[in-house]
């Protein structure tokens, strides 16, 4: 069996020397860093390192939910989470559908490039666009004020503009490449369906509901699952660009608090308690939400 594994090895070498790149990349920069963990259950100094720190064992978990100011935290991320997931995740599928249902391609290239486009700015870039078209002198001011005769709207300062901005920036820069898989999906339906269910009389909207819809149910839930995976990861980079001194109360989450405590406070092993607690529960979300998806008949991730 072995000399069997080898020959095969030797045989195509080439191609396990293309992979070789990938896996060491996921190496070094995914599971060597893991070892670091170590730390969430230490006093860390840096000091004295790995090995000399003192063990201190759940200490910092336990402060976790102990500490009302992380309570907060997480009720933060959640709640931005969750509203990502209700009003940005469903975006994606409606604008595919959208797309599938026109004919001309010309014009359908046209807009797939125009929505793809936002996802390749950096969010240094769109929080810029954001802060100059939101503040209190910005252009939405200006014709709110020429238009309706608003004073200005304080989008930036007010905490309750957080969440919505956050949630909106999200669909203005991800929907159209989120369509991507939908769109794939769908290219693999066979059209006789749709000329099928012509003949039977069914009206656009028909077709859309059970032919394009349950064509890419599959690819729903097994994105939704794997989003689910990641709710308590909103995003570090632009909620760090959208915080200031006026909206830290309902703008701080998980990825800026750990940045907080970890790099200006050089509180190591709480931050990296935090970041593994964030972990485990995306583990066990994502373990819970496909044994549920295989429940109601689909087929899952794993």
């Amino acid at each position: 069996m072995n000399k069997r594994i080898g020959m095969r090895l030797w045989r195509e070498r080439y191609l396990f020397l293309l992979l070789l790149p990938g896996l060491l990349y996921f190496l070094v920069y995914r599971y060597l860093p893991m070892a670091g963990n170590i730390i969430a259950f230490q006093d860390f100094s840096a000091f004295r390192g790995f090995w000399h720190s003192e063990w201190v064992g759940f200490k910092h978990f336990a402060k976790i939910f102990e500490d009302q100011e992380v309570v907060r935290v997480i009720w933060n991320t959640l709640y931005l989470s969750f509203l990502q997931i209700l009003f940005a995740f469903p975006v994606s599928i409606v604008l595919a559908v959208m797309l599938n249902e026109v004919r001309n391609k010309v014009f359908k290239n046209i807009v797939q490039s125009i929505v793809y486009l936002p996802h390749f700015l950096s969010w240094v870039v769109v929080i810029g666009i954001v802060t100059t078209f939101l503040k209190s002198d910005g252009i939405v001011n200006q014709l709110l004020g020429a238009l309706f005769g608003m004073e200005a709207i304080p989008f930036l300062q007010d905490s309750s503009w957080f969440m919505p901005l956050i949630v909106l920036e999200v669909i203005w820069k991800e929907s159209g490449w989120g369509t991507i898989i939908f769109l794939a999906a769908l290219a693999g339906v066979n059209p006789s369906l749709y000329e099928a269910a012509v003949v039977d009389g069914a009206n656009r909207w028909k077709q859309i509901w059970h032919i394009t819809l349950p064509a890419i149910r599959s690819t729903i839930v097994i994105l939704l699952i794997l989003r689910l995976g990641s709710v308590l990861d909103v995003g570090f980079e632009q909620i760090f660009l959208m915080l200031n001194p006026l909206n830290m109360d309902v703008g701080n989450v998980l990825d800026t608090y750990v940045y907080f405590k970890g790099i200006e406070q050089s509180d190591f092993s709480f931050a990296t308690a935090v970041g593994l607690f964030k972990s485990l529960v995306g583990l066990v979300l994502i373990v819970g939400a496909n044994r549920l998806a295989k429940r109601f008949g689909e087929e899952g991730v794993f």
